[in-house]
């Protein structure tokens, strides 16, 4: 193995760690540790008096364990036999080492390991311990597992051949974002197997061709028959789809199933519906595989050099897979990676949709300033360089792609001008935009971005309104300083209500999400990074309205004026600013303590008697009124 690992035969006390960790390191010329002969004395006197160790005692052991596979990590592989017989033990053993852990289990049952116990002369530990060790095991469902019946060189010979011949990840879907993390994973060391469904004529040796292109794919197996592809995985597998969303993720899903074992983890990394999610977590549940819905998002460039991810279902499944996703994930600031578990179910799809439409929002803002700058007779360049002096204050990721894009030229033309103004859309801004409103969320911003990308499709229509009304004639009456902070304050309001959506339906479905560490893992590789994404994670720790956070509404204060003046000026120069203007009614509605819904309600009683609350009682009652009786009494 060129990377080097720390391989930890575990199990209960006399299954066999020793003998087969000694072993295996003999046959794979690297050094072995028992990790008996790091037990402090306290801990040998302890189990020599017949009583268990708990948490506390091991808690020392384990971080020394620990500290000794990273010294070795340095020049070689390394076997260490410890019992790690609980999911906190195994955590203390590869803390900061994940991606180079790998824990073998030598499973037995009570009786096999009991007659060795007995058999073995002079150990520290005695046989009276064993059931203590028995109800202290936390099935490890990430390792190796070896039958403990076997004899020690036979399991050592099939560790070997796992370890040696079979990879440890596999993706399947080679296209843009499945060939970036491919390379991104085996540029970080992992042994991966690559699938490609073979059609003749049009998707023939997809994987292969693929794998020859790039030198660090060198150790990577490519297939394009499915069966040898899983044969390959060691086990459990570790798969992970980035095929379409839909139907033909449904269609991999029921080939795949028959090819898996128990304890195998599909990970879904396409853009699919969080519902779809759900319902195939509970499917594949059922055979005993684990189901983890994980967005990403990054593009092919964040694909490649680490994006960020959104890993959602069970969290045992998590653990299985998380040395390789937080592994390829962006860091951040302090060199955490851009990947958490998000929570249960369908959680991971979910926040990755509403980033999605976040991101529309914030794109369509940037469409509406250009617009306006552009009706001022601003040429693209110019624009740019206006968009480039806000990094200091308001940068982000869009901005600066923003920028780019208006300074570049197709021979004498700004090439911004050739490009049709039609925008497409993939569903997930309409997935946003529905699911706000069956949770009753007025995520006002994404569902406005999703309707001008609507408009702008109707282009022959809009063509024929322009002969018959005019188009905008006159600039708008505003400054570059207004705009700008306009442009603040509307994206401040854009995350309130993305996040808000998020809050709703962690709520909602009891996922118990966590905003602050999700907005960490927005703060680098996805496409909403920006500046404001890394203030989020500690302004989300105190609460979930961030406009009503004290380092925000002082901003809000400033900036709201400005917001309504450069909607007002565009609205009455006839330029169209559905986001801006979106912003802003939902800013006066959400700071208004009274709106006219009374009104509403009153309707409503009239015509369908659908009664209403009153505000001279607390609202506690119910009432309604015979209105044509009382009309004019």
């Amino acid at each position: 193995m060129k990377k080097t690992y720390a391989i930890f035969i575990m199990g209960v006390s006399g299954s066999g760690k020793t003998t087969v960790g000694k072993l295996l390191a003999e046959k794979m010329q690297i050094p072995f540790f028992d990790g008996d002969d790091y037990h402090p004395e306290t801990n040998r006197r302890k189990m020599a008096s017949g009583r268990p160790l708990n948490d506390d005692d091991r808690r020392g052991w384990l971080e020394t364990l620990n500290k000794l596979a990273r010294e070795q990590l340095h020049s070689a592989s390394c076997v260490i036999a410890c019992s790690a017989l609980k999911i906190s033990y195994r955590d203390l053993l590869q803390k900061d080492i994940a991606a180079h852990t790998k824990f073998v289990f030598l499973k037995g049952s009570y009786e096999q390991v009991m007659a060795r116990m007995l058999a073995r002369d002079a150990h520290f530990m005695p046989a009276s311990l064993l059931t203590s060790q028995f109800d202290t095991l936390e099935y490890p469902t990430e390792a190796l597992v070896a039958d403990i019946a076997k004899e020690p060189e036979q399991i050592v010979s099939e560790i070997m051949e796992t370890l040696t011949h079979k990879t440890e990840f596999g993706l399947i879907g080679l296209g843009v974002m499945g060939k970036s993390l491919c390379r991104n994973l085996a540029g970080h060391g992992f042994r991966i197997s690559m699938y490609n469904r073979h059609v003749p004529g049009k998707e023939e040796h997809v994987a292969s061709g693929f794998k020859s292109g790039f030198p660090e794919l060198e150790d990577a197996l490519p297939f394009d028959k499915l069966k040898a592809f899983v044969n390959s995985l060691q086990v459990p597998r570790k798969i992970m789809l980035m095929v379409p969303a839909g139907k033909p993720t449904d269609h991999i899903l029921e080939e795949l199933l028959p090819l898996l074992s128990e304890n195998d983890v599909i990970i879904d990394g396409g853009n699919s519906h969080y519902t779809d999610t759900g319902r195939r977590g509970e499917l594949l549940s059922r055979h005993g595989i684990s189901f983890v819905g994980c967005g990403v998002s990054g593009g092919e460039e964040g694909a490649l050099n680490g994006p960020s991810l959104m890993p959602g279902g069970e969290k045992a499944a998590y653990r299985i897979v998380r040395p390789f996703l937080e592994a390829i994930a962006a860091k951040d600031g302090n060199g955490q990676p851009c990947c958490t578990y998000i929570g249960p179910e369908g959680s991971g799809h979910f926040v990755k949709m509403v980033h999605n439409g976040i991101e529309y929002a914030e794109m369509q803002l940037l469409a509406e300033v250009y617009f306006s700058f552009k009706h001022t007779g601003k040429t693209p360049d110019r624009i740019a360089g206006i968009l480039e002096s806000w990094k200091t204050a308001e940068n982000s990721f869009l901005l600066e792609i923003t920028a780019d894009i208006l300074r570049t030229r197709e021979g004498d033309h700004w090439l911004i001008d050739r490009i049709l103004d039609q925008a497409g859309n993939k569903g997930t801004g309409n997935w946003t935009t529905i699911a706000s409103a069956q949770l009753g969320i007025p995520a006002t911003m994404i569902a406005s971005s999703l309707f001008a990308r609507y408009i702008s499709a109707f282009k022959a229509d809009r063509k024929a309104m322009e002969r018959v009304y005019g188009q905008a004639s006159t600039p708008p009456e505003t400054d570059e300083k207004t705009v700008f902070e306009a442009y603040r304050a509307a994206r401040l309001i854009n995350h309130y209500q993305g996040f808000r959506l998020i809050k709703e339906a962690s709520d909602t479905f009891g996922w118990d999400l966590n905003l602050s560490a999700l907005a960490r893992t927005w703060t680098n590789g996805c496409i909403i990074r920006s500046a404001l994404m890394e203030r989020l994670p500690g302004i989300l720790k105190s609460g979930d309205n961030i406009l009503l956070h004290p380092e925000i509404a002082p901003s809000i204060k400033t900036w709201r004026s400005s917001l309504a003046g450069f909607v007002a000026a565009c609205v009455k120069s006839g330029i169209p600013v559905p986001v801006f203007s979106e912003a802003v009614n939902f800013f006066h509605g959400f700071s208004s303590a009274h709106l006219p819904a009374s009104l509403i309600q009153a309707q409503r009683d009239y015509f369908g008697a659908h009664t209403y609350r009153r505000n001279d009682d607390g609202g506690e009652k119910i009432h309604h009124t015979h209105w044509k009786k009382t009309k004019g009494s």
